[in-house]
């Protein structure tokens, strides 16, 4: 997620991917990789008096690349500090975009501050928060109302009430999953997103420069995880501030700063965010509670309508929208499937609402509209297997997942299209890249929300076997820390950025899919 253009997928991909950041195991099973780990001299907790916090002081890690894969660029190595405490020597620049990724999160609930990947390597989760047990048995943590982490003794009072506090909040909701791995997963996963969702209902979709902004696509995908596991208000605050943001016309910046003032940069507006948020919208309202979920639909309901309308709006002559960039960040010619699958279950999903509302015109219209877009899919996209383009010049993609349950109704074809996009898109170490675009080149490296689609959409379309083998292999992936990183490396070890707020709504959500009836999916009117 690099904050320059033409996307946060696209660019600095490689330069990120050759930091030898990965030194965040996956667990027991994974083992280390010598001459590939950071270097990390910090400074030890000074002498403190009981029950006052030590400051920690950072040393400055080295990240190496671990050696070039085919297709990667030259290694180079990159002076990297620490983020909470950081001090950058003389003569050693470092670049935002190429600091190292986080591995973990310290989180108060109103700030957060990064974990570096070498300190996260020795280090563990107090269970259920965001407290962090170091190797020396030493805790650190965020204080209450502070933005600063600082290094305390075991069982200090106020990490103590912050744990309490944490663990209550999950257990004001549901942990989804049958088994403790993914119970685990999906505790930790809940605890992250909230440790990324800002006061103002701002999600980061990370916590390292290039993904501290806020996309509508991700923050849809944790509002609709908050609501189906029981934290209604955090999803409603996320909504709240996409409808905040949105611009005059009915459409989103690509993606804003956290503080809601506007764009970080002037890469165009993807059209998908025009189905996200009244997905999400949706999804939040089939959960919420029943006697306050109607009046609270009213302020989102100006939001709506306007998305809801501009999308019907962009439709073309062939009942298909526009070329616009897609969830890869990266603009198309023709009519992509990351853009028309997003929008119809947009459009489905608005007229639905607009039926809860008693806006009986507004319904007929985006139903119409609904229904002219999936005659366009059928017509272009269901011929050529859901691939990327309407021309067919750009592969398979794993957007084919949108075309299934929570998001639409799987349409003809879409069981066959799914098991060959997979299967196109597999990679060595088990994960998909995004797509096989001849265009676009990922290389080794998969990533994991385009791998959890497919988890999602083999969960919504009956066959939670193979639902289970992907999300097994997400969840195999997750680093010390027990996070899940955005990216897997041709070793099959986590790298980039964790955790990421799109991977971890993905598996909770898929987990919430297989565990009961599923997940709701907004209804295509005849």
């Amino acid at each position: 997620m690099p904050g320059v253009r033409p996307g946060r997928w696209a660019v600095v991909t490689a330069a990120l991917a050759s930091v030898a950041v990965p030194v965040c195991t996956s667990g027991p099973t994974t083992a280390r990789h010598p001459g590939h780990a950071l270097r990390y001299d910090a400074g030890q907790p000074t002498p403190s008096d009981a029950g006052h916090p030590t400051p920690y002081r950072a040393g400055h890690p080295v990240a190496r690349a671990p050696g070039r894969q085919d297709g990667d660029p030259a290694p180079f190595a990159v002076t990297v500090g620490y983020r909470g405490r950081s001090h950058a020597e003389p003569g050693h620049a470092r670049p935002a975009a190429l600091e190292a990724p986080t591995a973990g999160l310290l989180s108060n609930t109103t700030a957060a501050e990064g974990v570096p990947p070498a300190l996260a390597a020795d280090a563990r989760y107090v269970p259920g928060s965001h407290v962090l047990r170091l190797a020396s048995g030493r805790w650190m943590y965020l204080p209450d109302a502070r933005t600063a982490s600082a290094v305390v003794a075991a069982g200090h009072p106020p990490a103590l009430r912050q744990i309490e506090r944490s663990r209550a909040w999950l257990a004001s909701g549901r942990i989804p999953g049958t088994s403790p791995e993914q119970r685990a997963a999906a505790e930790r996963a809940l605890l992250s997103m909230r440790a990324l969702l800002r006061p103002n209902g701002a999600l980061a979709a990370g916590w390292t420069h290039g993904w501290k902004y806020s996309w509508p696509r991700d923050s849809s995908f944790v509002s609709a995880a908050f609501a189906h596991t029981g934290h209604d208000a955090e999803a409603y605050r996320i909504l709240r501030h996409s409808a905040a943001t949105q611009r005059a016309d009915g459409t989103w910046e690509a993606r804003t700063k956290l503080d809601g003032s506007g764009p970080p940069d002037a890469r165009s507006p993807q059209l998908d965010a025009n189905g996200w948020v009244p997905w999400a919208t949706w999804q939040w309202y089939q959960a919420a509670p029943r006697d306050t979920r109607r009046a609270r639909l009213a302020a989102l309901y100006p939001t709506i309508r306007k998305a809801a309308d501009h999308a019907a709006g962009s439709l073309r002559a062939d009942g298909l929208p526009p070329a616009s960039p897609d969830y890869w960040e990266l603009a198309t010619a023709t009519p992509n499937i990351g853009t028309a699958a997003p929008l119809l279950a947009g459009l489905n999903a608005a007229a639905d609402l607009a039926r809860e509302a008693n806006r009986p015109r507004d319904a007929a219209r985006w139903a119409r509209a609904a229904r002219r877009l999936s005659a366009g899919i059928s017509t272009r996209f269901l011929p050529i297997g859901y691939q990327r383009t309407v021309d067919g010049r750009h592969g398979h993609d794993s957007a084919v997942a949108f075309m299934a349950p929570p998001f639409n109704r799987a349409p003809a074809g879409l069981a066959g299209a799914l098991d060959t996009t997979y299967r196109e898109l597999l990679l060595p170490n088990g994960g998909l890249t995004p797509g096989n675009d001849p265009g676009a080149r990922w290389g080794a490296y998969a990533w994991t929300p385009s791998t959890a689609f497919f988890a999602l959409a083999w969960a919504g379309t009956g066959r939670p076997e193979k639902a289970r083998q992907v999300l097994d292999w997400v969840l195999s992936k997750r680093n010390a820390l027990g996070e899940l990183p955005e990216k897997v490396d041709g070793a099959g070890r986590p790298s980039s950025v964790a955790p990421l707020a799109w991977t971890g709504s993905l598996t909770v959500l898929a987990l919430v899919a297989l565990d009961g009836p599923g997940l709701p999916t907004p209804p295509l009117r005849p």
